[in-house]
């Protein structure tokens, strides 16, 4: 007897789009049928009639949970209990933290370390990328890509610039040294680098102009944190990742300088990509000049309304292969407290309202497929992180992580109708569809407006990149 059957919706596989039934047992997909030629003997039966079914969210960058000082700039944002429920109730099934590689001794007992703080606390299942920072990446811990490749954690985190000078704040930056040595590792041993790209040069002298003129209010960002700033950098790191033969993706995207840098690197065949933020694909430098306009900043900064229009276009044409958050469910009051250039807080809380807002904005507003809508969302980062086909794709042996969306709802978004903290920069947005069902390897967690998911839930997945991944740029 199946344990659980869909019938009825339109079903988006990596084989097209079509009006099929799917079949579960335990926590697997085992079927994708033609209707009516399953069996009915099942334990459980959802009718998805005049609904879509794609496969459960992967959201490629969280900040859940960030080691950094006690007083860290984000240590009172939601932890991965808040953070995965919100995830649940919005179709994202799996998520991607950040560890940061501090032990010479073993990395891999230093990514198991930040992920112990999610055992037992997750609704979602999750993994993490290892962050090498500048004064850490000492030749010894760089030697260590190949053990956490083989431990399944084969995407690497590096940052080419430092954040804002102030207190409280890391080191973060490596220099094009120790990013050739990273690369040439993940090259060898199978892993892909994830690149924060900004030239520090420019970064660091646009804080001390905007210093000097005065120009320190939050909203003066997009002009420190440049288009050209992002340029430079991917450029850079290309060519770094060309010399090497790594893989490599730029995380948060944010100018269109960025995105047309990384369409030129696929078009010559290499194993490029790029992740831009819902923030910056919904917002633009102008929304900054509004009280609160600190709200829509997450590093490096939105830019302009051309910037924002690419990285859409680079979305629909396949220039860009992520659509993610750069997840911190901070307050409302935290997210505003800072005011300065210096100190305004990153990230944002888009966890929830990404899959809706992703359909809406790009599936009925600019045509977007369905199958680029699920490319997007979960697919390219399942198979661009290593979790395809486990996770990404509703297909025969692949984890029963299914989202159910209704195209016939039309919501107008509120942070008081949704469950992470208590604010959202889409206040007020409508929206034409909604995840109405989550499901995690088999179990039900959201129907009928119910949550039904426990904190054991959510587990570490492991990661295996494909070789085609780290030959090309196949998704």
């Amino acid at each position: 007897m199946l344990d659980l059957v869909i019938t009825g919706g339109k079903v988006v596989t990596p084989n097209g789009v079509g009006v099929w039934d799917v079949a579960v047992e335990g926590e697997r997909i085992v079927a994708v049928a033609v209707p009516g030629t399953l069996t009915s003997d099942a334990a459980k039966t959802i009718d998805a009639t005049g609904k879509i079914v794609v496969p459960g969210g992967v959201e490629a960058h969280t900040h859940v949970q960030t080691p950094l000082t006690p007083s860290a700039w984000n240590a009172d944002s939601a932890g991965p209990a808040e953070t995965s429920k919100a995830a649940i109730w919005g179709g994202t099934t799996t998520f991607v933290d950040f560890a940061t590689v501090t032990r010479a001794d073993d990395a891999v007992s230093a990514a198991h370390e930040h992920l112990d703080f999610f055992q037992g606390k997750t609704y979602a299942d999750y993994s993490a990328h290892c962050t090498y920072f500048g004064p850490g990446a000492s030749t010894e811990r760089i030697g260590q890509i190949k053990d956490l490749v083989a431990a399944g954690f084969p995407s690497i985190k590096v940052f080419t610039t430092n954040h804002a000078p102030r207190p409280n704040r890391p080191i973060t930056m490596i220099d094009a040294g120790q990013l050739r040595d990273i690369m040439q590792q993940t090259s060898a041993h199978g892993g892909i680098v994830a690149v924060h790209a900004e030239d520090d040069e420019v970064v660091q002298r646009n804080y001390l102009l905007a210093e000097e003129r005065g120009d320190i209010d939050w909203y003066h960002l997009p002009v420190i944190r440049s288009n050209l700033s992002e340029d430079l950098s991917v450029r850079r790191t290309i060519q770094i990742a060309r010399h090497t033969g790594s893989a490599m993706y730029i995380v948060h995207t944010s100018a269109r300088e960025g995105v047309d840098a990384v369409a030129h690197a696929r078009s010559r065949g290499l194993p490029v990509f790029a992740e831009t933020i819902l923030l910056y694909c919904s917002f633009n430098s102008e929304n900054y000049h509004e009280h609160d306009g600190m709200k829509y900043h997450t590093y490096p900064s939105t830019k302009s309304e051309t910037d924002r229009l690419r990285l859409w276009d680079g979305l629909l044409c396949g220039d860009v292969s992520i659509l993610a958050t750069d997840s911190i469910a901070t307050s409302y009051e935290q997210k505003t407290r800072g005011r300065t250039t210096k100190n305004v807080q990153g990230g944002n809380i888009g966890i929830e309202i990404r899959m809706g807002v992703a359909y809406t904005e790009g599936v009925v507003k600019q045509g977007m497929s369905l199958e680029r809508f699920v490319a997007i969302t979960s697919t390219n980062p399942a198979r661009i992180l290593g979790f395809y086909p486990r996770k990404g794709a509703i297909a025969p042996g692949s984890d029963a992580d299914i989202t159910i969306m209704d195209p016939s709802v039309r919501m107008r978004l509120s942070a008081s109708d949704l469950h992470l903290r208590d604010y959202i920069p889409w206040e007020g947005w409508e929206v034409a569809a909604w995840p109405t069902t989550t499901i995690l390897r088999g179990k039900v967690m959201v129907e009928d407006g119910v949550f039904t998911g426990e904190l054991t839930d959510g587990r570490l997945i492991p990661r295996k990149i494909d070789p085609s991944v780290l030959n090309g740029p196949v998704v």
